[in-house]
């Protein structure tokens, strides 16, 4: 069964955001799904759909994470896609 979980990304736009959190996912063998991202004036914006095949490693993928939340100022969340759409139900 596949599994998918959602990467949001948020900070202010700077020069290899895109690289280094979709090397984080490569490195640890994830597929991105889908992919949205836009600049609100100075902010970036990601989010990412993509398959894990371990939901039990989530919390060891946000933090391999934290380096470049801490190298470019970002504030990145991944958590699986039904507690996202759980989340956001209006």
């Amino acid at each position: 069964m596949q599994r998918r979980a959602v990467v949001s990304v948020v900070g202010k736009d700077q020069i290899g955001i895109i690289s280094n959190v979709t090397t984080v996912l490569s490195d640890n063998k994830m597929n991105i799904l889908d992919i949205s991202q836009t600049i609100l004036q100075d902010f970036f914006t990601m989010i990412m759909l993509i398959d894990i095949k371990d939901p039990s490693n989530l919390e060891k993928l946000q933090n391999k994470f934290k380096p470049v939340e801490d190298e470019l100022g970002l504030k990145i969340n991944i958590q699986l896609e039904d507690v996202f759409q759980a989340m956001h139900r209006v």
